[in-house]
C-alpha cells in the first residue's frame, strides 16, 4: 500500500506553485520546469497532486485565498462611489497586478476552454461578486447592480493592465462613480 502524500510538504508545494504562477502565469505551465523551479520532480508533483490538471486547480484556488485574504482587509468608504473608489485603488495597485494578470488569463481560458473547466473563470467573478455584496446591506446592491460594477472593475482594470497610459482608466473609474452621485 502506497504511503498518503505528506501534507506539510504538499502545503508548500503549493504555495510555491502559486508564487510561480503569480510571477510567470499559466500559459504554457509545463510539469518540468515547474518541478525544477520548485526544486522537486515532476513525479513528486504528480504523486502530491495526481495530475497537472488538479495541481493547476489548486493553485488557482490557493491564489484566490490569496486574493480573498488581501480583499478582506480593504477598508472602504460608506456609499457605492467611495467604496468602489476604493476597491478601485486596491485593486489596481501595482503589487496586485500578478493576480490581475492570472485572473484574466484564467478568464480567457474558461472562456476558449468552457468544456474543460467550466467552474475556474466563474468561481474568479463569484468571489468578486461576494465581496462587492459584503461591503453593503443585502438589500442595497442587487445582483444585477454588483455584477454592474464587477463588469466595470474588470473592464477598466483589464484596460488599466494593458494600458501606457493608465491615468486615462484611472478616470474612467472616477468618471464612473462620479455618475452614482
Amino acid at each position: 500500500m502506497a504511503r498518503p502524500p505528506d501534507p506539510d510538504r504538499r502545503a508548500r508545494t503549493l504555495a510555491k506553485a502559486a508564487d510561480y504562477v503569480l510571477e510567470r502565469g499559466l500559459e504554457g505551465l509545463s510539469l518540468r520546469p515547474l518541478a525544477a523551479a520548485l526544486g522537486t520532480s515532476t513525479r513528486m508533483l504528480l504523486y502530491d497532486f495526481e495530475s497537472k490538471e488538479k495541481l493547476v486547480d489548486e493553485v488557482l484556488a490557493e491564489i484566490r485565498r490569496r486574493l480573498a485574504a488581501r480583499l478582506a482587509d480593504l477598508q472602504s468608504g460608506g456609499d457605492e462611489a467611495a467604496t468602489l473608489a476604493a476597491v478601485w485603488e486596491w485593486a489596481s495597485a501595482e503589487e496586485r497586478t500578478p493576480f490581475m494578470r492570472v485572473f484574466f488569463e484564467t478568464y480567457v481560458h474558461a472562456l476558449a476552454h468552457p468544456e474543460a473547466h467550466p467552474d475556474r473563470g466563474r468561481a474568479m467573478v463569484d468571489d468578486w461578486l461576494r465581496f462587492l455584496g459584503s461591503r453593503w446591506q443585502p438589500e442595497a446592491l442587487d445582483p444585477a447592480t454588483a455584477t454592474l460594477y464587477v463588469a466595470v472593475i474588470r473592464g477598466l482594470l483589464l484596460d488599466r493592465l494593458t494600458a501606457p497610459d493608465p491615468e486615462r482608466v484611472d478616470q474612467a473609474l472616477e468618471r464612473f462613480t462620479d455618475l452614482l452621485h
